[in-house]
Parts: structure tokens; sequence; C-alpha cells
């Protein structure tokens, strides 16, 4: 099966900044460019940190209240060295937490969610920067279209796959939920044929609606 990987997901044009960019040149890099965050990268364009939003919204956390209704917020002292860092080597969540072209969008998924982070700076096999992929890129999978996803499980997992006869299984998509029906000619092939929908890119659901021939070859 055919899935799709990081290097086909990711945004090439990367906007990044060097280690002693400015506050000010950062806050304009991400309003220029309508991001929010850029990778922060040596002098071998390899990642060492990412400077988001919120590594920089830390300098208001840290300012008194105009009004004098809030206490001062508590930051640990390394959140609060950063708050006052005027670079972006001080400013920097590091080290940088990246991913490569050929990740599947399961492995990048659950990276985000371990580190808790949004985004992933690519970096090829010297590590050099080539992309930056974020949770928006990974949910583009489930923009494709019922058709192609029905015709993926039916002609690699059904067919290619399981070696299953045309017509053995009918494979229903609607808005990403696949029902599959029919009859396999073995019950141990049933989890096996779910678990590879299930993994086809877009598939959001899988409803087994299917049976097993018994062992003198008549549908129970």
């Amino acid at each position: 099966m055919l899935h799709r990987l990081i290097g086909d997901l990711m945004t090439t044009a990367v906007v990044s900044v060097r280690r002693d960019a400015s506050f000010k040149d950062i806050v304009e890099h991400l309003a220029e460019h309508d991001i929010t965050a850029v990778p922060v990268v040596d002098n071998l364009d390899r990642p060492v940190g990412v400077v988001s939003e919120g590594d920089l919204l830390r300098k208001q956390e840290i300012q008194a209240d105009p009004g004098g209704h809030l206490a001062a917020a508590h930051l640990r002292p390394s959140e609060r060295s950063r708050a006052h860092a005027l670079t972006a080597e001080g400013l920097m969540s590091s080290p940088a937490v990246t991913a490569r072209r050929q990740w599947s969008v399961v492995e990048a998924a659950r990276t985000m969610a371990r580190h808790q982070v949004k985004r992933l700076p690519v970096v090829d096999d010297t590590g050099r920067l080539v992309g930056i992929v974020s949770r928006a890129d990974l949910l583009r999978v489930f923009l494709r279209r019922d058709f192609t996803i029905g015709e993926e499980i039916t002609t690699d997992v059904l067919s290619r796959t399981l070696g299953l006869a045309p017509g053995a299984v009918t494979v229903q998509v609607t808005d990403g939920r696949v029902t599959l029906s029919g009859t396999l000619p073995r019950a141990d092939l049933i989890p096996v044929a779910v678990r590879l929908s299930e993994s086809v890119d877009g598939v959001v659901d899988v409803t087994n609606h299917l049976r097993a021939e018994d062992r003198v070859g008549h549908t129970p």
C-alpha cells in the first residue's frame, strides 16, 4: 500500500532565523509570512530550536498588569530567563524535535503528541533543514476523496495484499468512513482486512460486516 510520507506533505519554502535574530525580527518574520513559529538554524542550516508565538508571549506574561487586577505570572526560572531573552538563541525551545522526509504520517503525529509540539522541522540525512510539517499538513490526508480511498482498499488491500477475488468484499466509503461487507475464506483474514483498511490514508473509521466461510465451504 502507498502511504503519504512527510516529504509529500511538508512545506519546503521554510522561513528560518539564525541564533542572533532579534526579538523584533522574529515577530516581523511571523507577521510577514503569516506563520506561528520559526526554526532556528546554525551556520550549516541545521535546526537547533524553534521559536513560537508562545515563546514570544512570555515577554508579556512577565509584565505587570496595567490595571492591577492580575497577580504576577509564576514562571519557572528557565522560563523567566527565556522571557527576558532578546535573541532567538535565548527565546527558542530546544533542542529542536525534527522529522525525516521518509517518515509516515503516523510517526510524525506520534512524535508531535509525545513532545507536545505543533510542528516539526524536517531534516535530511546530514541534519540540514529541508522543510517543515505542521498538524494541519498531517490532516490533509483526510481530504482524500471517498472514491480514491475505496479504490485503494479494493485494489491494494483486498486484491493485491490479501489475494481475494474481485467482488468478494463490498467496500463503501462515506466521508472517510468505510464499511466492509462480504465473505472471506477464513476467519483469521477478517481482522487483517479491517486493520489494513484502517491504515489507508484518509480513513476515519471502519465498520466490519465481514463473515467467514465455515470449514465445509458453506456461509454460516
